[in-house]
């Protein structure tokens, strides 16, 4: 069974889910940091693919991918490195990454590639739902990838539904319609999306993210959804914490305090 099946089968609240860039801080550190989190008890896993231009990710990311770019990070580095990742990690992962690499790589290359490494699912942030449909879900399909679509504040609910209709998995609902970074609180509006979303009753569970960082903003994630999304919290603790496992423990504490 697809990993990301089984986790939300299993498991119904308080998921954590945690992104880090590959590549950061170290060129090597993909192995070690999955390590880090699967003994810390995460529950799911984005690896991003750096990028020279990730729309939507705020100064936080884009500087760890641009220094992961610089340490000689690629598409086909990092599936050399997740080559045999499933030898010993067995959470859910996920590969985030813009279109323009995976383009250039090949799309039906790539994900053959990460299916064969164990990868779950996808994450395109510039890809269109259209575009997905037509183009690219029968490929994703065949070599069983489940495809995760964002959806913000501004999402009208026919969208969302049809978004929900199409998902194998989860879906990503985006605090905000700006780019990701830590935020101390969430507003009463933020709150009053997040409540929209869970008495949609959709098909899908789906995880918050962008801003969570605290307790306050992952409490108030969790009071609706299945779980939550860190990311820039994470990257952040990664760079400045001796080992990923220090970064794990750092961030556990900052959301549970």
């Amino acid at each position: 069974m697809n990993h990301i099946k089984s986790l939300f089968a299993q498991k119904q609240r308080g998921i954590l889910s945690v992104y880090f860039c590959a590549g950061h801080p170290q060129p090597d550190a993909t192995l070690d940091t999955l390590r880090a989190l699967q003994a810390e008890g995460v529950d799911m896993v984005e690896i991003g693919i750096p990028f020279s231009d990730p729309l939507a990710d705020g100064p936080v990311i884009q500087e760890a991918s641009s220094k992961a770019l610089r340490g000689g990070m690629s598409v086909k580095k990092l599936l050399g490195q997740l080559a045999d990742v499933r030898q010993d990690i067995h959470i859910p992962l996920i590969l985030m990454g813009y279109l323009n690499p995976i383009q250039h790589y090949g799309f039906d290359r790539f994900c053959r590639e990460a299916s064969a490494c164990g990868i779950d699912g996808l994450i395109i942030p510039d890809l269109p739902f259209e575009v997905y449909q037509r183009e690219f879900r029968a490929t994703a399909e065949r070599h069983g990838l489940s495809f995760v679509f964002l959806v913000t504040p501004e999402t009208p609910e026919s969208r969302i539904r049809e978004i929900d209709a199409a998902t194998d998995g989860f879906i990503y609902a985006v605090s905000s319609a700006a780019v990701t970074g830590a935020q101390a609180s969430f507003s009463a509006a933020r709150q009053a999306y997040f409540s929209r979303l869970e008495q949609m009753k959709l098909r899908n569970p789906f995880l918050i993210g962008f801003g969570i960082s605290n307790a306050a903003t992952r409490q108030a994630a969790d009071a609706h959804a299945a779980g939550v999304i860190v990311g820039s919290r994470f990257v952040t603790l990664l760079e400045q914490s001796p080992t990923p496992s220090d970064a794990v423990r750092a961030l556990k504490k900052a959301l549970s305090e």
